[in-house]
């Protein structure tokens, strides 16, 4: 195979390859003396149909796949052989195609990891703004439950139906004096205020007695799930069969007791966890954050521009996702391009605090262990039916990229946790609304987070930016880069006929199992 680059400059570079017909040749005549004795073909024993026969029938698919494979292995020599580090897939094109006899020449293409500066990890300095679980957060709470665990009791003769209390009716709807299909129920229990119905249904019940017969008119909302319902106005006969109020919650042992727990102390012991894990994730947020912000303020190094596309397009992908739901569509739509190139800046600094992320924890060997990886495979396979978790647990197993994309976000904790370790931090305490509002500060001035990502003065842009802020980086890159799995070519389409498969990794049985239904 003989390598040329063509093309060195920044982080791009280019090569063309040749690969000599008689190597690919010799792959085929050693994938014909593989096959044939499986083969069976009538007129001849098992085993003995003449390799000339088998090159005849299945002449074209072994050159395909002798191409492919000569195509891999070439581009994982060249990587090899050059000490590349991929930060994309190398993209592959067969040069006017392939004939067989002929050499094959490949144009290769790739975008390198930027050598990163050796990281500052000295001389950081944190505040950890923390929170105590008050005893009122806690009552507030155990209240709460208490509230969405309330029953009901028959209401004093005469007590007019208000909000809160429950109405148990039989009902027959209309349209233009005529019952439709699904308008007509017995002995429903409706909550007035519960906004359970549609607009003016609920509202219309107030001052109800029991045992009384009433008529309301309501309108189908426009977007109602049932088309021949939309938008119409209908009638309600009602009977108000009874008219329940709710009785005064109490958060006491009897209540612990019907949860299944031993008293009130044990529920409050719970609920007191539950806010300390809160707390502790907020403060956990706010001082990462400010974490990332060092970082980016003290490195700065060029970015591969194909790492950067990716990421920019999640980002975009998400602020479409959330324009398409806002009030006026056409406005947020308008507001995200005039602030593009603000979302490009964040993603390029994404990356770059990814790739850093990436060789803090190579320099400081940080590492996934393989039960840690194994924990994290079981916990994301209970997102599937079962039938389908060992099918995710393969996938996850054979497939690189996804087992990087549910490593990274660990791996990054790791290396954030480490930092933390060598920082120096002070603690102040505050309020929990101390604690959000810096949060949402953070947010406010377009502070774009996610795992390897921060903030700087080009970060700065409207609301809309919150959107992206749930966002998860593309860079996975917070995970070490492996070169030997980066090298998987990417066939483009101008290739030759099945050349394509060169970029495959692993046969389309092998996808992603759809996630159970919640």
């Amino acid at each position: 195979m003989q390598i040329v680059e063509t093309l060195n400059e920044g982080l791009k570079r280019g090569y063309t390859l040749t690969i000599k017909a008689k190597d690919i040749e010799a792959r085929v005549e050693g994938e014909i003396r593989k096959v044939a004795p499986q083969m069976r073909m009538p007129g001849f024993r098992p085993g003995k149909v003449p390799a000339n026969l088998v090159r005849k029938m299945h002449g074209e698919a072994l050159q395909a796949d002798a191409l492919n494979s000569s195509i891999q292995e070439g581009v994982q020599s060249l990587v090899a052989k050059e000490k590349l580090r991929p930060a994309m897939s190398p993209s592959v094109e067969l040069v006017d195609g392939y004939a067989h006899g002929k050499d094959a020449e490949l144009k290769v293409e790739l975008e390198v990891l930027p050598d990163v500066p050796t990281p500052k990890v000295d001389g950081l300095k944190l505040e950890r703004l923390t929170v105590e679980a008050d005893e009122a957060a806690i009552d507030a709470s155990v209240l709460q439950l208490a509230n969405q665990q309330k029953t009901y009791e028959d209401a004093p003769k005469g007590h007019k139906a208000a909000l809160g209390d429950l109405v148990v009716i039989d009902f027959v709807g209309k349209i233009d004096g005529v019952e439709f299909d699904g308008g007509k129920g017995e002995g429903a229990s409706i909550e007035l205020g519960s906004g359970r119905m549609i607009p003016g249904f609920e509202e219309g019940m107030i001052g109800v007695t029991a045992n009384q017969e009433k008529t309301i008119t309501v309108t189908f909302p426009a977007d109602y799930s049932v088309d021949y319902l939309k938008g119409k106005e209908a009638t309600f006969d009602l009977v108000i069969n009874d008219v329940r109020v709710a009785k005064e919650p109490k958060a006491d042992d009897d209540f612990a007791k019907s949860l299944g727990l031993e008293g009130l102390e044990q529920l409050r012991g719970l609920f007191k966890g539950q806010i300390e894990q809160e707390l502790n994730n907020l403060t956990r947020t706010h001082m990462k954050r400010r974490l990332l912000d060092q970082l980016a303020s003290s490195h700065d190094f060029e970015v591969p521009p194909s790492m950067v596309e990716a990421e920019f397009e999640q980002i975009w992908k998400q602020l479409e996702h959330e324009a398409s739901h806002d009030a006026d569509p056409e406005a947020a739509l308008k507001e995200m391009e005039a602030e593009k190139e603000d979302y490009r800046a964040i993603a390029v600094r994404r990356v770059r605090l990814g790739l850093l992320l990436s060789e803090i924890g190579r320099e400081h060997k940080i590492e996934i262990s393989s039960a840690e990886m194994s924990r994290l495979i079981q916990q994301a396979a209970q997102q599937y039916d079962p039938k389908d978790r060992q099918r995710f647990v393969e996938w996850i197993q054979q497939d690189a990229m996804a087992s990087a994309q549910l490593r990274a976000p660990l791996y990054e904790d790791k290396v954030v946790d480490f930092l933390f370790s060598k920082a120096e931090i002070t603690d102040r305490v505050v309020t929990r609304a101390e604690l959000e509002a810096a949060i949402e500060a953070d947010e406010d001035e377009g502070h774009v987070h996610g795992p390897g990502c921060g903030h700087d003065h080009h970060d700065h842009a409207p609301k809309a930016k919150k959107a992206a802020a749930k966002k998860p980086a593309a860079a996975k890159a917070a995970e070490p880069a492996k070169e030997e799995k980066a090298a998987k070519p990417a066939v483009k389409k101008a290739a030759a006929p099945k050349a394509a498969k060169a970029g495959d990794e692993k046969p389309a049985a092998k996808k992603a199992p759809a996630k159970k239904a919640k």
